[in-house]
């Protein structure tokens, strides 16, 4: 048995005239790799603090066994700000002795560092402040690593190695962290915090959802609604990604039971088409779109095409440009060249990084209600198709789900008692909360969320992620959260750095794989990546998608020679497919043509999903010669 690094026992922790911690009793031993998970203000954080012997119980104890080295990465860094970044992590020591360290060097690399040892932290940006404290943590010699939200500030491929570099550590390990995908590639078990007690599951996040969902299936009916929730995000994380269901963390048997009756999360083909009578035919059409910001140009000639429906994923590194292409659509950024032509139907909105001022005097429910009323969320939809006595409006028909802001906040983790707090007294992320809100209540028909995930808890993203299944409009996400990513977008396009945008079949996995061989090419920007992107088509311009041959060149050539064939027969596809979503949004009153119609673009989807699969076949063939 792995030896016990830290117990708690009967500890009482309150926050003002709040108990957040009632009689807690638990241990921490080494080896153990755990993700703690709860509501915003739950208390995941105090008791990250009591673990590691930086706050106090008002009741009980805390006991570390022996000389316990223990670290922690709070949400507030430590760091002195008059020291380099060198200084901060590898201390006095001499470049030519931690250089020769593997450890060292893969930290500062895979944490992006390494080309700035010499700047000053005072004067680094919060995410870079964040990095360097995590850093100087990973490259120390630890028996307890704590962790409170460390995928903060990182972009999809640091989540990604980060992953990768705690899936061995050795020691303890505590995570705080609203990233899923982050929790069910690290942890081994889930600690929850509610209510004043830690209760606990085993495995990753997929078991903790079952055992959840099983949990409140057993409940009364007041928690109805939540079971919905979760069973419909179970559904989703069994029918997800291959990689995710490849190794399955939770009981087979027992889930498929759950969601035996369990539709798919969207209706996409409904949606779509919805959407398409809603916004028309066009709703961004960027082309030749050149901007520089000072000496560096940002994009190069780019062309990109969103149409009704399409629900984007945009990947990249910091500083790659994902928020000024957000601001390029939305006319806040001009291009230096090119045009960014908007749909008349299109009413754009955009969700910002920063927390925008709102008047403090104001209470959170009359944040909202200064927005809308009543929201409303559609149905929910009974199968994976839509009817035919639905198809005119793209299977939404029948009875709409409203909700009221009060009811939205309750969703969103201001229970009622809650709602009538100051804005001014709210934290940071409740904060958050009603900017998403009052951005859902202005009822916009194109949504262009930056970093949607920022503060909010994974319950929180769970009732995000259940008003977007059902939201019939354009949709660009931009974040680091590849569980949100994967959850709420049909395609994921990337911007590599080479001033392109490039559409990605293989999803994060793929993106994940272009920069690993650009890393191990040395290369600056990448020269496999074509520079237009059709979202709705899957087709992107250029010379196909592999990488350059290796050995075996003429099998090389004959592969090139395939990929190219096969995206041009998804950018044909995917004009076909957008024709038919606007001659059904025409249609409307004709059954007959509608009947037609449908079949027709059921054909089209399906020969376009096989023809992205033989894409991905010969890009994998490709990677490999």
């Amino acid at each position: 048995m792995s030896d016990i690094l830290v117990t708690m026992e009967a500890v009482v922790a309150a926050f003002g005239t709040r108990v957040l911690l009632d009689g807690v009793s638990l241990g921490v031993a080494s080896g153990e790799r755990i993700g703690v998970v709860g509501r915003n203000g739950a208390g995941k954080s105090t008791l990250l603090k009591l673990l590691a012997g930086e706050a106090h119980p008002d009741a009980g104890r805390v006991v570390h066994t022996g000389s316990l080295r223990v670290g922690i990465l709070a949400q507030d860094d430590r760091l002195v700000p008059t020291a380099t970044v060198r200084q901060a992590v590898v201390g006095d020591v001499p470049d030519h002795v931690w250089a020769a360290d593997p450890r060292r060097r893969s930290v500062l690399r895979g944490l992006g560092l390494l080309d700035r040892l010499d700047d000053l932290v005072g004067q680094s940006s919060g995410g870079e402040r964040r990095r360097t404290a995590l850093a100087a943590l990973l490259v120390d010699d630890l028996d307890l690593l704590i962790l409170d939200e460390p995928t903060n500030h990182l972009d999809v491929e640091g989540v990604a190695w980060l992953a990768a570099e705690l899936a061995s550590w050795r020691g303890g390990l505590l995570v705080a962290t609203h990233d899923r995908w982050f929790l069910d590639e690290v942890c081994e078990r889930v600690w929850e915090v509610v209510d004043g007690r830690v209760d606990a599951y085993e495995g990753g996040y997929s078991a903790y959802v079952l055992a959840r969902a099983e949990r409140t299936r057993r409940a009364d009916a007041t928690e109805a609604r939540r079971q919905n929730l979760l069973r419909k995000e179970l559904a989703w994380l069994r029918r997800g990604p291959p990689a995710r269901t490849a190794k399955p963390r939770f009981r087979i048997d027992a889930a498929n039971a759950l969601i035996a009756d369990e539709p798919p999360a969207r209706d996409t083909l409904g949606l779509r088409t919805f959407a398409a009578s809603r916004l028309g035919k066009d709703v961004f059409d960027v082309e030749d779109v050149t901007l520089r910001l000072g000496d560096r140009e940002l994009f190069a000639n780019m062309t990109w095409r969103l149409g009704p429906g399409d629900r984007v994923g945009l990947v990249g590194g910091n500083g790659s440009g994902k928020t000024t292409l957000l601001r390029l659509l939305t006319g806040t950024v001009s291009p230096d060249s090119g045009t960014v032509r908007v749909g008349r139907s299109a009413r754009p909105a955009l969700l910002t990084q920063e927390i925008r001022e709102l008047n403090p005097r104001l209470r959170a429910l009359e944040a909202v209600q200064e927005a809308g009323q009543v929201l409303d969320v559609g149905p929910r939809p009974k199968s994976s198709a839509p009817s035919r006595s639905s198809a005119g409006d793209g299977g939404h028909g029948g009875q709409n789900r409203e909700l009221t802001a009060g009811q939205l906040l309750e969703q969103f983790g201001l229970p009622s008692a809650r709602q009538w707090t100051p804005v001014g007294d709210l934290s940071g992320g409740e904060r958050r909360r009603l900017q998403l809100l009052r951005l859902l209540m202005e009822r916009p028909n194109v949504l262009l969320l930056d970093e949607p995930t920022n503060d909010l808890d994974t319950d929180t993203l769970t009732a995000l992620e259940d008003i977007l299944d059902s939201w019939p409009g354009t949709l660009v996400v931009v974040s680091h959260d590849r569980y949100f990513l994967e959850r709420t977008c049909d395609t994921i396009v990337a911007l590599l750095g080479d001033g392109c945008l490039v559409m990605l079949p293989g999803g994060v996995d793929e993106y994940l794989a272009r920069r690993q061989r650009l890393a191990a090419a040395g290369a600056g920007t990448p020269t496999d990546t074509g520079s237009s992107a059709r979202p709705g088509s899957g087709a992107s311009s250029g010379g196909g998608a592999g990488a350059g041959a290796g050995g075996g060149a003429a099998q090389a050539r004959v592969a090139r020679k395939e990929l190219n064939r096969l995206e041009r027969a998804l950018e044909r596809l995917g004009r076909q497919e957008t024709a038919l979503h606007t001659a059904l949004a025409e249609a409307s009153t004709d059954h007959g043509r509608l009947l037609a119609l449908d079949a027709e673009l059921r054909a089209v989807v399906a020969e376009k999903t096989r023809t992205e699969e033989a894409w991905l076949v010969v890009a994998t063939d490709l990677e490999d010669a």
